[in-house]
């Protein structure tokens, strides 16, 4: 059986946190969960960057995208996790991340610092390619929010948009594509035009994403070719 944080039978320690000198309520409330979260700790103790790599885990666990040998690009990838998770199960393959965000290096992996919504950035993806084409294309990228939550879904979903026409014009045929989305009501015409070009596309929550978020990803399978 797979471990899964809470499985081990042990009482986990919840740790509280006082506000204190500057620090705003809204921040010791994002400390307190930080440190109380389980997959933060096992991010720790398993050597990935951020506890987001267990979303990868688990949709990779599920659905079986990252087969060895597979070439991948990563978009949104600081600080890492997914790309860490990618170049453990590609095996031999080529993965290429990008973020606007610096990243340390990852063994195996190409990463640009580079703005993905800028202009020449697909070009210069499609440099490092090479000519070839991608099995997966993934995509984490989150546009910082403001708080309305129908103006954060509508900012996400225009990330979504653009991870998707890249994903169109660069995946080779019955490749994958998996992107972060926020529930929202207005990710209808996405999903269309998603199934156009994919022969599956599925919901998935991870058990790793909080509980309270409306984060959920979509998964597609078997593109068709542009």
């Amino acid at each position: 059986m797979k471990k899964t944080p809470g499985s081990t039978g042990h009482r986990q320690l919840h740790v509280n946190v006082k506000t204190a000198g500057k620090r705003k309520p809204s921040s010791t409330q994002w400390l307190a969960r930080q440190l109380n979260d389980p997959y933060v700790m096992m991010a720790k103790k398993d050597g990935y960057r951020c506890r987001s790599a267990y979303k990868l885990i688990e949709i990779d666990d599920k659905f079986n995208i990252l087969k060895p040998g597979s070439v991948v690009i990563d978009l949104g990838a600081a600080p890492g996790g997914w790309s860490q998770v990618t170049t453990q199960r590609i095996k031999g393959g080529t993965l290429i991340g990008i973020d606007l965000q610096e990243m340390e290096p990852i063994p195996g992996a190409t990463l640009f610092r580079h703005d993905f919504m800028a202009e020449d950035a697909p070009a210069l993806l499609e440099k490092e390619l090479g000519g070839k084409k991608a099995n997966v294309v993934l995509s984490d990228m989150a546009a910082a929010a403001c708080g309305h939550t129908q103006t954060d879904h509508i900012r996400i979903l225009a990330l979504c948009e653009c991870a998707l026409d890249f994903a169109i014009n660069n995946l080779e045929k019955g490749g994958s594509f998996a992107t972060k989305m926020l529930k929202g009501g207005a990710e209808h015409e996405l999903l269309i035009l998603i199934k156009q070009h994919f022969k599956i596309v599925k919901h998935f929550k991870p058990n790793s994403s909080r509980k309270d978020s409306a984060e959920m990803f979509l998964v597609a399978l078997g593109f068709k070719g542009k």
